[in-house]
């Protein structure tokens, strides 16, 4: 009867020349089992290594960016808000003064124990000017009764 084979045992064919190992392959011709030896060990399982991308720190960065996005947007949400609060008071006051101005009073009675008595200015009087609507002697008229018109200078004296 042969061995069965297992990691410790390879290991141990292994370690021994290769002729030998081949010698006792032969040796023990028991058919399907030499064909077995005859391939080459199986190695042990590899661990993978752990691969650091470019990806996961970019996809890291972007969240940050993200956040700070969207940490930014919020606080400027909030000024809008509270500007938009503060400029509603402002028109509910300034409509709530409007309204108490627009209540109708009734106006204070005149004195009459002292009368009005108009005093005269201290500005002196205009003097009263000829207006100068004719700059020169002589203007020209129009005379009609022609076809064509023609121009006539006449004179007259200014009105006085």
């Amino acid at each position: 009867m042969e061995k069965a084979l297992t990691k410790s045992s390879l290991k141990s064919v292994k370690s021994t020349s290769p002729s030998h190992s081949a010698v006792s392959s032969w040796s023990s011709n028991s058919g399907g089992m030499a064909s077995y030896q005859s391939k080459s060990p199986t190695r042990e399982n590899t661990k993978p290594q752990e691969v650091k991308l470019h990806t996961q720190q970019r996809a890291t960065k972007r969240a940050m960016f993200n956040y700070m996005v969207a940490a930014k947007l919020s606080i400027l949400e909030q000024r809008r808000k509270q500007e938009e609060m503060l400029h509603k008071m402002i028109e509910e006051e300034e409509i709530r003064l409007l309204r108490k101005e627009m209540i109708p009073r009734a106006q204070l009675m005149p004195f009459f124990d002292r009368p009005f008595i108009p005093q005269r200015s201290s500005r002196p009087l205009t003097i009263p000017k000829e207006p100068s609507m004719m700059s020169s002697k002589s203007f020209t008229a129009c005379r009609s009764g022609t076809p064509i018109y023609s121009f006539q200078q006449t004179t007259q004296a200014p009105v006085k």
